[in-house]
């Protein structure tokens, strides 16, 4: 008897853990990716303890580490006065986690991991450019149909993984609203090989508050291993796409953080809409949603993929309790309830308040927050709990007495 079949449509990070969690969990994987290789688009670059803990239980840990840069601390900034409100600490984790820092890398890193230990394992199959173009399913199975150079074909398993991002397919299929609003400012990313650290002495994760253009810095470690620096800006409600990415605007934003007569060198400039959006449900039958194709926010304070992951592997193991545990079919139903309650409340929740934090404009409410930054920073058990729950470990330790 053939074992149980999960098709995952994605080849994203989220994708790819589900899909080799499942391997290893003993389903039968067809990996399903519509574009040619996987995005190199600098896109989310901070992995959370919590999450790190799941790549190690699917066995990436160490090249995972090894392709990002290791960062204990984070830290907040008032960039009209260039000066450092408050550091947070990792280290106050030590006690609660064997991962107490976060590794800043780009996303497309830990996919090309996973998909080569995919391509060592049995019983899986992964298909670039194959198109998913509909989805039929029954109380025993779902068909997935796809366009590729070959022409038209059909997958059918037990289970469907949508983790196609933000525009997702399959959560169109499904005919499943995706509820909440988009930004009217767009956010621009500027990639620059300048070494703020050295510069400023700020540290690999910076959030700079300026009510009339808050910034955030990353360090990642580049394909190269050389290092380069993600600023993500707000741009102007009225700013076109060709304004806001010109030379004299990178050039002027840039400096705004810090100046310098020579000009920058970028690398890479981007800009996209920036949505709050949960699905309003996360299961249809036989197919689930994970990662952006089940919920979007704004990077601030680098949640996204990390609650990606973390719908994938509890998805795994949820859909593992039912194929191979002896679970009534009832239980499919807990993956809704776990993760979309913790997506509203951990992930909606910290990005908007983030956000809000960075650009207050009332000098007074402005104050108060940061004062109470550096209030948390001085109390080691207040900023224990906040790291707690700023890297999602409260909230993969709370979902578990979710029945």
């Amino acid at each position: 008897m053939s074992s149980p079949h999960v098709i995952v449509v994605g080849s994203g990070p989220v994708g790819v853990v589900a899909a080799l969690h499942a391997s290893q969990q003993g389903f039968q994987v067809t990996l399903l990716e519509e574009a040619a290789a996987v995005d190199r688009n600098p896109r989310a670059a901070t992995t959370h303890p919590s999450t790190l803990e799941m790549i190690a239980r699917v066995g990436l840990i160490d090249e995972f580490i090894a392709a990002g840069l290791v960062a204990r601390r984070f830290e907040f900034w008032d960039r009209v006065e260039r000066c450092r409100i408050a550091r947070f600490d990792h280290a106050l984790l030590e006690n609660d986690t064997a991962y107490p820092f976060v590794v800043q890398t780009e996303q497309h890193k830990l996919a090309n991991i996973g998909l080569a230990h995919l391509a060592r394992r049995a019983g899986v199959e992964v298909r670039f450019n194959a198109r998913v173009t509909g989805l039929v399913q029954d109380e025993r199975s779902v068909t997935v149909s796809t366009e590729g150079p070959s022409g038209a074909s059909s997958v059918t398993a037990d289970y469907l993984i949508g983790a196609d991002g933000g525009r997702s397919t399959i959560r169109k299929a499904l005919d499943i609203e995706f509820e909440g609003y988009t930004w009217p400012e767009r956010f621009i990313v500027l990639t620059t090989t300048f070494d703020f650290e050295a510069e400023m002495g700020c540290c690999h994760r910076t959030y700079f508050a300026d009510p009339d253009e808050w910034t955030n810095l990353f360090k990642v470690s580049g394909d190269d291993g050389l290092g380069r620096w993600r600023a993500v800006f707000p741009t102007r409600v009225d700013e076109s796409d060709e304004e806001a990415l010109g030379d004299e605007a990178v050039q002027a934003r840039l400096n705004r953080v810090w100046p310098r007569t020579a000009p920058y060198p970028v690398v890479h400039r981007n800009i996209y809409n920036v949505h709050q959006r949960v699905a309003v449900r996360f299961r249809a039958g036989r197919a689930f949603l994970a990662g952006d194709s089940a919920h979007v926010n704004n990077p601030i304070g680098g949640l996204g993929l990390n609650c990606g992951i973390h719908d994938a592997m509890e998805l795994v193991d949820t859909l593992h309790g039912v194929a191979f545990g002896g679970a009534a079919p009832a239980l499919l139903d807990r993956y809704e309830r776990r993760r979309r309650p913790q997506n509203i409340e951990y992930v909606q929740q910290q990005t908007i308040a983030n956000k809000k934090r960075l650009e207050e404009r009332e000098p007074a409410a402005r104050q108060a927050r940061f004062d109470e930054l550096r209030a948390i920073e001085a109390d080691p058990a207040r900023q224990r709990a906040f790291l707690m729950r700023s890297s999602l470990l409260e909230s993969a330790r709370k979902v578990q007495s979710v029945e």
